[in-house]
């Protein structure tokens, strides 16, 4: 039988594709990756849709007890729900890999992602550098090694995806070292902490190759929902611009192309 990898899109239970639908409901059991993105609908919602219960896989079953996803799947098909595409997070490509060491299967059924839908904004896909990520910075840990990849595609004049951190079933340092199971509360990264964060990386790292308060930035929520909102403005003035609903992404942008800026107008903040 075979072990499906499926992609649900990027707003609601109906952005399945029906080739997808189809391997849900045929599946014996279905899983839903719950920690690399997250829905704009709950679990319940998609059960309703799908005429199926669904199996919450969080961090610690993808990557430390993958024998469990892939139980039985050389007998019964196995359905792996990933928000987004399958291969948008490399967690994803090592699940292929242990299967493909047990001989068991599998099969990837795409969808969109936010790695080609941010074209809503109007910038050329293949305008795009490196796409990196923001974390959430601590008192004690605040990396800034991304403003290099930033710093690198603004040399090219390439636009940089920045994919803002999420905080799922997160523990803090006491309870980890008392090997307590308490979790914090989840956490979604805004678009305006990034840029806040970006802010503080370019005064400490004082970047010298294009990177500024000026630089046009472009933020985006709730990509691909009735909610979606954008707002294109330099980065000083960005930070102040409330979005509401995650999940966001922001994007720093490089050469703009004339068709690029006409598109973004319409995504000035209103005078």
């Amino acid at each position: 039988m075979v072990f499906y990898l499926i992609g649900l899109g990027l707003g609601n239970p109906e952005d399945v594709t029906v080739k997808g639908l189809n391997a849900i409901k045929s599946a014996q059991r279905v899983y839903l990756e719950a920690y690399t993105s997250i829905l704009t609908c709950g679990k319940e919602a998609l059960e309703e849709y799908y005429g199926r219960s669904i199996i919450l896989a969080d961090r610690d079953m993808v990557e430390q007890n993958s024998e469990e996803l892939l139980r039985d799947a050389k007998k019964s098909d196995v359905a792996f729900l990933v928000v987004g595409d399958p291969f948008g997070a490399t967690t994803h490509s090592d699940l292929v890999l242990r299967a493909v060491e047990q001989d068991i299967p599998y099969r990837v059924i795409h969808n969109a992602s936010i790695m080609n839908a941010v074209g809503c904004c109007g910038l050329q896909l293949y305008n795009f550098g490196e796409t990196i990520s923001i974390v959430f910075w601590t008192d004690t840990w605040k990396p800034t090694s991304f403003c290099d990849k930033i710093d690198e595609n603004l040399k090219r004049g390439m636009h940089t995806l920045c994919l803002l951190d999420i905080k799922v079933k997160e523990q803090s340092i006491e309870n980890l070292m008392r090997g307590r199971k308490v979790f914090e509360p989840p956490r979604y990264m805004t678009s305006n902490l990034a840029c806040s964060q970006l802010l503080e990386a370019i005064e400490s790292k004082n970047s010298e190759t294009g990177l500024t308060k000026e630089t046009m930035c472009v933020s985006l929520a709730a990509v691909g929902s009735d909610e979606q909102k954008i707002v294109a403005a330099p980065l000083k003035e960005l930070v102040n611009c409330e979005l509401g609903p995650t999940l966001h992404s922001l994007i720093i942008t490089g050469t703009l192309h004339p068709m690029e800026l006409d598109f973004l107008k319409q995504f000035y903040p209103k005078t």
